[in-house]
């Protein structure tokens, strides 16, 4: 089953659950991804959304929502805080599981070792080699804080 029919299931259920946080959450999501959908229309793409796309919609609700969370704590408004974390957890169900650091760093030394000798130079080089084998399994800001310590 693809994403885009389990989500449309899990809002299904949600409505008749009257679990109004997931339902609120889902069709915030459903609405994004048929914006994508739209924006990918209108750029003359033809065919279907992709999984990818879709993996890519969630990323992007979920760093929404990370930054969120950021902010609220800094404005000292806990109830916010408590929403975009239950939001959060709601869209990360839908994500695969993130890589943990020293994973990362594995791969990201990997890289670094069949490249030769590199430097700071070549971050951004690194940083696309490494993006492109994690598929979305880990977020861009910890793979980038990795490459740097690396790197050096």
């Amino acid at each position: 089953m693809g994403l885009k029919t389990a989500i449309a299931e899990d809002t299904t259920r949600s409505l008749r659950a009257k679990d109004e946080r997931r339902l609120v959450t889902l069709r915030m999501l459903s609405s994004a991804i048929h914006n994508r959908e739209i924006d990918k229309r209108g750029k003359g793409e033809v065919g279907e959304i992709t999984e990818e796309d879709i993996l890519g919609v969630l990323r992007s609700e979920a760093k929404k929502r990370r930054d969120a969370i950021i902010e609220f704590e800094k404005g000292g408004r806990p109830d916010l805080v408590e929403k975009e974390k239950q939001e959060l957890s709601i869209l990360e169900a839908y994500l695969p599981a993130q890589l943990d650091d020293a994973a990362i760093e594995a791969v990201v030394e990997s890289v670094v070792a069949e490249f030769g000798s590199v430097g700071a130079k070549d971050f951004g080089r690194v940083m696309r080699e490494v993006m492109k084998r994690f598929g979305g399994r880990a977020s861009g800001d910890r793979v980038s804080r990795a490459v740097k310590a690396i790197l050096g």
